[in-house]
């Protein structure tokens, strides 16, 4: 049997309760449904939103001029899956920056927590800012609503490039692959670029 540190003890134990939440929200959702498809125009937007738990006012224009950002919508802080995306995030954030990709997340859901969501080292650790969308505006314009809970977001990924245009768009209820689609469509867009 292997001996584990208690700091990986704890990382493998979150993981699999997060995995374990996952599972169960996906089996008792309905499939995403994402009707912005690529090559359509972003909506632009404004969010209250925080990085580290402080709070600032997000604007997607604002962010596109310093190159492509990634919109993942989400349901709720401090939930199973929401929590691993987060964590999947802010581990693979120093790639994103690499291409240039502004990521923000966004949800309708717990929006009252999203300061200590933003701050705490299992999920977002200060890396990258979430933002309230409260009555879920965002989301509807992004037709990012999760079905079986209308007042929260669904879990629908967008790229963005710094022209406005949708680049990507992945939707699946399992946070496992948001991460890798967003990265890959990034990596994607700097080759494009070169």
């Amino acid at each position: 049997m292997e001996s584990l540190s208690k700091p990986a003890m704890f990382k493998r134990a979150f993981l699999k309760r997060s995995i374990a939440g996952v599972l169960v929200t996906a089996a008792l959702a309905t499939p995403a449904l994402a009707a912005l498809k690529t090559g359509a125009k972003a909506p632009d937007f404004s969010a209250p939103a925080y990085l580290a738990g402080e709070p600032f006012t997000f604007k997607l224009s604002d962010a596109l001029k310093k190159g492509p950002v990634v919109v993942y919508f989400f349901p709720a802080a401090f939930t199973p899956g929401c929590n691993l995306e987060a964590h999947l995030f802010s581990e693979a954030i120093d790639r994103f920056k690499a291409g240039k990709a502004t990521v923000i997340g966004v949800t309708a859901g717990n929006t009252d927590q999203l300061a200590a969501f933003s701050k705490s080292t299992e999920h977002c650790g200060g890396k990258f800012p979430v933002a309230a969308d409260s009555g879920a505006k965002i989301a509807k314009q992004y037709d990012a609503i999760l079905a079986k809970k209308p007042e929260w977001s669904d879990r629908t990924s967008y790229v963005i490039a710094p022209d406005g245009t949708i680049a990507h768009v992945y939707s699946d209820l399992n946070p496992q692959k948001h991460v890798k689609e967003t990265l890959d469509a990034v990596a994607g867009m700097e080759k494009q670029a070169k």
